[in-house]
């Protein structure tokens, strides 16, 4: 379940909120959570299921049994004969985003006059690095100041997070599509998205650095132009202290 709770806003956000037509009274902060034992995969929406079989299965397989050889592998050993139906799948399912659309889940609102700051902090996600084909992994921040007397439910934040994460990336895109997606289909009248995360990319080859994060982010509307702002919903986040 995610934990929300109400948090009084500091004078950058009620400063934010009189400039926007709010009063910016208090900030609602949720932090990300999920059933112990349970994938990012299985908490997601039923209704990816018909377009996931858009995928041409047998292509990826005819491709993974081509690399394996090319290694110098067997792919007719005890051991690989299955490789490339499970690489198949695990891609279908690694690749979801591709047929999936923010709009699904963003679309669905609810009626809520507030100009409260909502948080959903920690949300784990997975992508995978469009330059060597290696996963990158992390958390993801969202945040959004409510517009129009609409909120969105926030569980629909971290799956859209996964709408853009589970795609050929990289992370610089993905922060700022998730933001453009707050920004399109619910029209607050801010929003920030922070991810950090490790690349394998940078911890297996190249490099070789194995501790170094990446992190990024993505604003919108006050946040950026109110640095006071901004500065507020990233201690919420618990970036940077």
């Amino acid at each position: 379940m995610t934990r929300v709770a109400a948090i009084p806003a500091t004078d950058a956000s009620r400063r934010a909120g009189q400039r926007l037509g709010g009063s910016g009274r208090t900030l609602r902060l949720g932090a990300a959570g999920r059933r112990s034992g349970t994938s990012d995969l299985e908490c997601r929406s039923d209704g990816a299921t018909a377009a996931r079989r858009a995928v041409d299965l047998g292509r990826i397989e005819a491709a993974v049994r081509e690399i394996l050889i090319a290694i110098g592998e067997n792919p007719e050993r005890d051991g690989l004969m299955e490789t490339p139906r499970r690489v198949a799948r695990a891609y279908r399912d690694l690749f979801g985003g591709m047929r999936d659309d923010a709009a699904r889940h963003l679309s669905r609102t609810f009626e809520h006059q507030s100009d409260e700051l909502v948080v959903v902090r920690g949300i784990p996600f997975s992508s995978m690095c469009e330059h060597h084909m290696l996963p990158f992994m992390g958390q993801a921040h969202v945040a959004y100041l409510p517009g129009g007397g609409r909120v969105v439910g926030l569980s629909k934040l971290a799956r859209t997070v996964d709408v853009f994460a589970r795609r050929p990336q990289m992370q610089e895109r993905l922060s700022q599509q998730v933001a453009d997606a707050l920004e399109q289909h619910l029209s607050p009248r801010g929003a920030c998205v922070v991810m950090e995360a490790e690349h394998l990319c940078m911890r297996l080859r190249g490099a070789c650095k194995p501790e170094a994060v990446t992190t990024t982010m993505a604003v919108r509307g006050v946040y950026r132009e109110d640095i006071a702002a901004r500065a507020e919903v990233l201690r919420l986040m618990r970036i940077g202290g």
